[in-house]
């Protein structure tokens, strides 16, 4: 059926495809000042919009939101349509505190009381 339409047609609902998505989805990548939505996301990648996205690469900030999520190491690897597939090379969890030098025992007291 989608073969018979033209090609006019099948570029708004691709169009229209895009638009809903980006819509949808509350995944951002961020660098520097500049900001993408994230199409579609995956374990070790995700796929952005390919208009303005083909030299992407580097690393990133991955947010949901406004929710750090990644701290990542990006390659692009293929190009589906109208989206390019990024992959990870390195994708760091952030945290909201800093990483401790030393591994903390379950049993360890929160605090220790005067005598």
């Amino acid at each position: 059926m989608i073969d018979f339409l033209p090609k006019e047609v099948l570029e708004g609902l691709e169009l229209a495809r895009k638009r809903d998505l980006k819509k949808r989805s509350r995944l951002r990548v961020k660098v520097g000042d500049q900001t993408y939505p994230i199409l579609r996301a995956w374990d070790n990648g995700f796929a952005l919009d390919r208009d303005n996205t083909d030299h992407l690469r580097g690393l990133v900030d991955v947010f949901d939101g406004s929710k750090h999520l990644y701290q990542a190491l990006i390659v692009a690897s293929q190009e589906e349509g109208h989206e390019m597939s990024f992959e990870f090379k390195r994708a760091t969890c952030a945290t909201d505190r800093p990483p401790l030098d030393y591994d903390r025992p379950d049993d360890a007291p929160v605090a220790l009381l005067p005598r």
